[in-house]
C-alpha cells in the first residue's frame, strides 16, 4: 500500500472538491491525488478516536485513507451533500474493519463468529431472565464444549499492558510489571530466552527493538532516526518479531528437553 503523507495545511472548498472528485472518477488520477492529499485532516481527525486501542496511529491513518480513497471513488455527485457527510462513515468502517479483523492478537473466523453468537445469545437469555447465561449454558444452547466458550470469550478480550496501573500503594502506583518482579531480578525478563535471542540481531534491528519497546518511539519517528521511511520500518518490525518467535520456540523447546 502506498504510504500517505500525514495531514498539510491545504483545505479545499467545496466547490473544488466536487470538481476534482468529477475528474477523479473520469480517470484523472491528479485530481484523485489532490482530493485525497486535500482531506487527509479529515482521516487524522478520526483515527484520534481510536487512540486508546493500543494501535500504531501511523498504521491506522493509512487504513483511514483507504476509506478516505473509496469514498472518492463512490461518492455520487448527483446529491447535494458534503463530502465529509458520505466520507466519514466509510472512514470509520474501515478502521473498525481492520481492528475487528487484523487486531494486535490474531483470531481465526470461527472463533470470531463463535464470539459474536455468544454475544448474541447472552443478549437473548437477558432479555427473559434478567442475568447473564452461565458458561455451560452457552455451550448448551449454542451446541459447543464449555472449553470452546472460554476459548473464544478470552480470545476477543484486549491483552492487558504491563504497565496498566493495579491500584495506588501509599500514593505510588501498582503496575502489572511490579507484581511480575520477584527477589532473583531487577526485571521480570532477566530469566527469559528473549535476552539471549535479542543479541543474535543484527546492529539495525537491535536498534529497532530497542527503540520501538524499550523508548516507546512510534514508526514514525523510528524512520527518522534511521533515514528510513515508515513503511520499511513496519515491514523490518514484522520480520524482526516473526524471527524471534521461531527462535524464541527453538530456545524453548531445548530448555524442556534438558
Amino acid at each position: 500500500m502506498e504510504t500517505i503523507e500525514q495531514p498539510s495545511e491545504t483545505l479545499l472548498t467545496q466547490e473544488e472538491m466536487r470538481d476534482l472528485i468529477a475528474r477523479a472518477q473520469n480517470g484523472d488520477d491528479a485530481a484523485r491525488k489532490r482530493m485525497i492529499e486535500g482531506n487527509t485532516r479529515l482521516v487524522w481527525s478520526i483515527v484520534q478516536r481510536f487512540s486508546s486501542r493500543g494501535i500504531e496511529l501511523d498504521d491506522l491513518f493509512q487504513i483511514g485513507c483507504i476509506g478516505l480513497m473509496k469514498s472518492v471513488d463512490k461518492f455520487d455527485l448527483k446529491y447535494e451533500v458534503k463530502f465529509s457527510t458520505y466520507a466519514v462513515p466509510m472512514i470509520i468502517g474501515e478502521i473498525q474493519r481492520f481492528l475487528r479483523d487484523d487486531g494486535m492478537v490474531k483470531v481465526s473466523r470461527s472463533i470470531r463468529e463463535l464470539n459474536f453468537k455468544i454475544r448474541h445469545a447472552t443478549e437473548n437469555y437477558m432479555k427473559t431472565n434478567e442475568k447473564p447465561p452461565s458458561m455451560v449454558e452457552l455451550a448448551e444452547m449454542l451446541e459447543v464444549s464449555v472449553d470452546d466458550i472460554i476459548m473464544a470469550t478470552d480470545a476477543m478480550r484486549d491483552p492487558a499492558s504491563l504497565h496498566e496501573q493495579l491500584y495506588e500503594n501509599e500514593g505510588d502506583s501498582v503496575t502489572l510489571m511490579d507484581q511480575m518482579r520477584d527477589e532473583k531480578s531487577q526485571l521480570p525478563f532477566d530469566y527469559i530466552p528473549l535476552k539471549e535471542v535479542l543479541k543474535r540481531l543484527g546492529k539495525r534491528e537491535q536498534s529497532i527493538i530497542y527503540l520501538r519497546y524499550f523508548v516507546d518511539l512510534t514508526q514514525t519517528e523510528i524512520a527518522e532516526r534511521l533515514g528510513i521511511s515508515q513503511v520499511q520500518v513496519s515491514r523490518l518490525e514484522k520480520k524482526i518479531l516473526a524471527q524471534l518467535k521461531v527462535w524464541m520456540e527453538a530456545t524453548t523447546k531445548k530448555t524442556v528437553h534438558k
